[in-house]
């Protein structure tokens, strides 16, 4: 008689028994709600405030994972749960919001343009989790969503805080959404800044910089954001170029006159 094997439980009785920690997750349902109130603020035609949302989903996405290792409360359940919150924050609401505010004009390839950044988003978290143990820490493999979300969010901010007509710009948004979308599923690799050492001391004039960048935040908020974030997505790029630059064999010596 075949020996009957075990039924999966659908609840892990050992997740059921240690519980889940709260703070961690604390910090990744906040960023979720956020991308859930920027679908809502576009529903309703607030498209700034639905970029503001975004962006503080960035912040508070950039801290869950660094208060979990800080306070030694890691767990499978929180990295699953980070990245379906990253789905919803950095994916479907910049997508959505988009095509609400200059998409939805253009007929189908509006809708096909938010997909392939959807998709794409999808795609990036799905490889970034599969992938872990073989990455360099030090690069990203494609850019990551929340850089995609802030260029494409940091877009139509800038936008509508310059008072400039969706139906004027929305082919350059359309074009702006797909290399966002294809960006995230490329194998161009973007500088991650996870090897930087924030207690390590530092020269003066960094901190006179980190001052001046404070400075020219506070002056133009959404431009400076945005141009931010377009050098990063534009410099995985340039290190494909310079890697490619490098590797190209020195041209042939030509024979010595005779």
């Amino acid at each position: 008689m075949p020996e009957l094997k075990p039924r999966k439980t659908l609840f892990n009785p050992e997740l059921r028994r240690r519980g889940i920690y709260v703070l961690p997750n604390l910090f990744t349902t906040a960023a979720l709600f956020c991308g859930f109130f920027a679908i809502v603020q576009a529903m309703t035609g607030n498209f700034e405030h639905a970029a503001v949302a975004i962006f503080v989903a960035m912040i508070l996405d950039g801290l869950d994972g660094r208060v979990a290792r800080m306070t030694r409360t890691q767990s499978a359940f929180g990295a699953e749960y980070d990245s379906l919150s990253d789905m919803v924050s950095f994916g479907v609401a910049p997508a959505l919001v988009i095509y609400a505010w200059a998409l939805k004009d253009m007929g189908r390839l509006g809708w096909i343009a938010a997909f392939i950044y959807c998709v794409g988003a999808a795609l990036r978290l799905a490889r970034f989790n599969t992938s872990l143990e073989v990455i360099d820490r030090r690069y990203f493999q494609g850019l990551p969503s929340p850089a995609a979300a802030a260029l494409v969010t940091g877009f139509f901010w800038v936008m509508i805080d310059k008072s400039i007509a969706a139906g004027e710009v929305r082919w350059l948004a359309c074009g702006l959404v797909i290399f966002a979308g294809i960006s995230m599923v490329s194998n161009l690799r973007f500088y991650s800044f996870k090897d930087v050492n924030l207690r390590r001391s530092v020269p003066f004039i960094f901190v006179v910089g980190i001052a001046l960048s404070f400075a020219v935040l506070s002056y133009d908020t959404p431009v400076a954001l945005f141009g931010l974030f377009v050098a990063y997505s534009l410099s995985g790029y340039f290190l494909a170029l310079l890697r490619k630059l490098r590797r190209r064999p020195p041209p042939p010596a030509s024979p010595p006159p005779v």
